[in-house]
């Protein structure tokens, strides 16, 4: 079958994508921006952006498919996403375009308990999504599954690497039970149901066999990395919002990071459901979180990546901060040092305008990598303006490098700062 999955570079979508290629269909994927090279599975890319719309230009790209699977999610509005474009209008556009070119099978990823309680923009434009496609004559299935863990990670998955590497583990207050999924088994489901004979017309709760504590998802990962049992602690009201109100802050900056406020009021009701009707309508029994990790083998990678997790936004703020503070110095206390310097190196009466300028120079490097979108940019400019300055206080003071606080020579692990940054920028 040739078949197209949306949001294919997702957490769900690449593993679907892969799955279905392993039993032989010509599978293809549709992304908003331009798709990354080296997605073996993956035939061929479409472009789809659920926030502009293009129902005509949809129906005549899904010619020739004979099925849609819909993995595209986002947590909460920010300037590079939109729960509403994204989960209703801009899905409903999709089914109608499916409907209209003759694409009858449409598998939509919704989310758990949607039905239920909409809490935030997220869940009841899920829930909006998941009655558009009801709406209309096709063979539809609506998945909705729990907190879905896998080999791959991505936001709460990821999350929950991360904290599994902290030797205290912080406890979240008001969080709800989980009944964890795991992602082999939403991919062997998606696998399943894609076939013309399958049941249609459906709405399947993806959950796990078994209701964990968000701590105890996290202390068995931590178990299955190897490491000894955390200490758990609990963090206070106040220090949670705090938390999250900065990751909000974050994300208006372009960055997607787990803890928002969708986070904090969806997770009071958990992720729990029942799995019996999945059970029965496809014969899969899901694994136990247990089952699931005892399947997947501990490499390096999965023991580097934890700890990494966490460091990596510290690392964002401490360059961020490290430019910005330089600049507002150089610009206000420590101008009259920047140009006594630079009178030393030579410079006569482009002393003050080298201290302004340098010190604009750090400025627009640290806003370039607090904005997301630009944040490679900045770090790449980072390192050029570092090796700037490296050469150039050799050559107009090289008496720089034998200074007892090392002015030039702190300037390498400075570098190699931006590099182990630039590394781990990708968030999937």
């Amino acid at each position: 079958m040739k078949l197209l999955v949306t949001g294919a570079s997702g957490l769900i979508g690449q593993s679907v994508c892969t799955r279905l290629a392993a039993d032989g269909h010509e599978v293809w994927g549709a992304t908003r921006g331009a798709p990354r090279p080296g997605q073996g599975a993956v035939a061929g890319w479409l472009r789809m952006d659920f926030a502009r719309p293009d129902p005509a230009g949809w129906r005549a790209q899904l010619q020739g498919f004979e099925a849609v699977v819909n993995c595209v999610g986002v947590l909460q509005d920010s300037p590079r996403e939109d729960t509403a474009a994204a989960h209703d209008s801009g899905a409903e556009a999709l089914f109608r375009a499916c409907a209209e070119a003759g694409v009858r099978r449409v598998l939509h990823f919704s989310a758990i308990g949607v039905d239920r309680h909409q809490l935030s923009g997220f869940s009841a434009s899920k829930l909006a999504g998941d009655r558009a496609l009801m709406a209309l004559d096709l063979d539809w299935v609506i998945l909705r599954p729990s907190v879905v863990l896998g080999g791959p990670v991505y936001g709460a998955s990821a999350l929950i690497r991360g904290l599994a590497a902290l030797p205290l583990l912080p406890v979240m207050p008001a969080t709800g039970p989980l009944q964890v999924v795991a992602l082999e088994d939403v991919a062997e489901t998606v696998a399943f149901l894609i076939r013309p004979e399958a049941p249609a017309r459906l709405t399947l709760e993806l959950a796990g066999p078994e209701r964990l504590s968000f701590a105890e998802v996290v202390a068995r990962h931590r178990a299955w990395l190897g490491w000894r049992p955390a200490r758990r602690i609990g963090v206070p009201g106040w220090l949670a919002g705090l938390l999250y109100w900065l990751g909000d802050a974050a994300a208006r900056l372009g960055w997607r990071p787990p803890l928002r406020s969708t986070a904090r009021r969806e997770i009071t009701q958990g992720a729990v459901g029942d799995p019996a009707p999945w059970m029965e309508a496809t014969g899969i029994f899901p694994l136990s979180l247990s089952e699931a990790l005892a399947r997947r083998p501990v490499s390096v990678q999965d023991r580097w990546f934890a700890p990494l997790y966490v460091i990596k936004p510290v690392l964002m703020v401490v360059l961020v901060l490290f430019w910005t503070i330089t600049a507002v110095i150089s610009l206000t206390t420590g101008y009259h040092n920047g140009v006594e310097l630079m009178h030393r190196a030579g410079t006569g009466p482009l002393a003050g305008p080298g201290v302004v300028a340098g010190a604009l120079a750090d400025l627009a490097v640290g806003l370039s990598i607090a904005w997301r979108p630009s944040a490679r940019r900045g770090l790449w400019a980072a390192i050029a303006l570092s090796a700037f300055y490296i050469v150039t206080g050799t050559l107009l003071l090289p008496e720089l490098w034998n200074e007892p606080l090392g002015p030039l020579l702190k300037i390498w692990p400075i570098l190699m700062a931006h590099f182990v940054a630039l590394a781990v920028l990708d968030e999937r």
